[in-house]
């Protein structure tokens, strides 16, 4: 726990097929609808691959790659997907604060905040970061490479009033800072980090971040309804995810595994996965959910970040859609 709570600390200082048919009454399930990232290699991946997930809950699980949280809620609200895994903890809170029926359930990965890469070209670093003002950057807004940027931006004292903030999602992020079109890009993903990594630099450093207070992680994020009316599938859900976590060790073969599936090569998945934790259930209901857990306190952090970002319905607290009795 001392690892996980290293990242953690910084979230709360700083702050498949689409359209296919929801699962059914019990006796007619159809199939549940999964939301994952591409570039975001995690070990349920075997699993998913393996087919794991369907003989544990004994109906087609279908997967959706998305590119951002935010598409991934949209996809929810729609009734397109009943589970989106390692959805952004930004992006679900903006859904929250906007007053979308969803449950977080589980911690998928926690992981170092998202990197900004500054364009080589501009010598900016984080000794001249006011330099920064005026300038364009690439941000997916309302996820937590957002999250991260604005948290980075307060720890180097920029205002980023005074910047014109482009959303993108990391992919196109990457292509911008490459060709010119924006000074800094704010990234998730394996490869359009490397991408990003190829034509910038991070304006803070891994050491910078941490002594910051800023870290990251992702949630399991469910829809009401389906928490509702399927609690045993999400339990098994969330039981092959926590197998497959503790089966994990890195060998050659399951980065192999976990490498293909997630779009990426060997080398970047291993760099990537280094940097991740997995905390197990057991760690998670004594540190992260229940009262004044880790879950709902990073949550209210992030509350307080978005609350000038156009949201009228938000009070109270978040605690009463942080939900880790199917874990139990």
């Amino acid at each position: 726990m001392k690892t996980v709570n290293k990242f953690l600390a910084g979230a709360i200082v700083g702050a498949s097929s689409l359209g296919a048919v929801s699962v059914a009454q019990a006796g007619g399930h159809e199939g549940v609808n999964v939301a994952f990232f591409l570039e975001w290699a995690t070990p349920n991946q075997i699993a998913k691959v393996d087919k794991a997930y369907d003989d544990a809950m004994g109906v087609p699980v279908n997967w959706t790659d998305f590119s951002t949280g935010v598409a991934m809620t949209e996809a929810m609200l729609a009734g397109d997907i009943d589970i989106a895994y390692s959805q952004g903890l930004a992006p679900f809170v903006t859904a929250i604060q906007q007053g979308a029926p969803l449950k977080m359930v589980s911690i998928a990965v926690i992981y170092e905040a998202n990197d900004c890469f500054v364009g080589n070209n501009l010598g900016i670093t984080s000794a001249n970061a006011s330099e920064l003002e005026g300038k364009t950057v690439a941000v997916p807004l309302n996820t937590m490479a957002d999250f991260s940027f604005r948290k980075q931006m307060a720890a180097l004292n920029v205002d980023i009033s005074t910047m014109s903030i482009v959303d993108q999602a990391p992919a196109d992020g990457a292509v911008s800072l490459a060709d010119g079109s924006v000074d800094m890009a704010c990234i998730f993903g394996g490869a359009s980090a490397k991408a990003a990594g190829e034509v910038g630099t991070p304006i803070m450093s891994s050491q910078e971040k941490t002594d910051a207070g800023i870290g990251s992680f992702d949630v399991v994020s469910v829809t009401e309804k389906f928490a509702t009316e399927n609690p045993d599938l999400l339990r098994a859900f969330l039981e092959v995810t926590h197998e497959a976590n503790a089966e994990w060790t890195a060998s050659d073969a399951q980065i192999a595994k976990v490498a293909a599936d997630a779009g990426m090569d060997i080398e970047t998945t291993k760099n990537q996965m280094s940097g991740f934790v997995f905390p197990t259930a057991e760690e998670q209901l004594a540190t992260y959910f229940g009262e004044g857990g880790i879950a709902g306190q990073a949550a209210e952090s992030l509350g307080v970040v978005f609350k000038k970002s156009n949201i009228s319905n938000y009070s109270g607290s978040l605690e009463a859609v942080i939900d880790g009795s199917f874990m139990e």
